[in-house]
């Protein structure tokens, strides 16, 4: 009875420790598919019936400690902006904050063969290195990234403290005219939240 009892605490304790393991991200492919390019000026469709921006602010919440400094960005400018609106976010929203997540009515997207320069609304731009799998500083705090291509998508994963994982996907439709974005937030290995972004192509393809 004893040897039992201990066997099944044992295998308790196996599946505690697997349903609590951290996600893994896995790096994602850095050739950029044949064809496809990102590039252009892109502006925010506005989908009847969609959420309001501060409802879409609130569903899309990952868990990011307060406060960030982006080791990959190099423009001051940008770094002190950033820091200032996540500081905002997280005393308004408390530990949960967006730190990761940009949104803009208009986007400036640069490609190169090594990675992507996305401007909103020209204030913040974040660049991504295709095939990345690196560490970005928030304060004390680190978080994972990877960035690359899963067949014609750009996809970009993030990865907090507590095992959020919020998935970013770029992907063209309407023959290049249409740029749609899906982002998702999964916690605990279940989809917290979901939404959907078109932007029409503002410029000449």
């Amino acid at each position: 009875m004893t040897l039992r009892l201990t066997a099944v605490c044992l295998l308790a304790a196996v599946i505690l420790t697997g349903c609590s393991a951290k996600p893994v991200l896995m790096p994602k492919d850095s050739g950029v598919p044949v064809g496809l390019d990102l590039s252009g000026s892109w502006t925010l469709r506005g989908d009847p019936g969609s959420a309001p921006k501060a409802a879409r602010d609130r569903e899309l919440k990952i868990r990011i400690p307060r406060g960030t400094t982006d080791k990959g960005n190099t423009d001051k400018g940008n770094t002190d902006e950033r820091t200032a609106r996540s500081r905002s976010s997280a005393r308004s929203a408390g530990p949960s904050v967006q730190l990761f997540l940009e949104s803009g009515t208009s986007l400036k997207i640069t490609q190169t063969r090594a990675g992507l320069f996305i401007s909103f609304d020209r204030s913040i731009v974040e660049e991504y290195t295709f095939g990345e799998n690196r560490v970005v500083a928030i304060g004390p705090i680190e978080a994972q990234r990877v960035s690359g291509w899963e067949g014609r998508a750009f996809v970009v994963e993030t990865l907090d403290d507590q095992g959020s994982v919020m998935t970013e996907t770029w992907r063209l439709d309407d023959n290049g005219n249409t740029l749609v974005r899906d982002i998702t937030v999964v916690r605990r290995g279940k989809q917290n939240s979901f939404s959907r972004q078109r932007f029409d192509r503002a410029d000449p393809g």
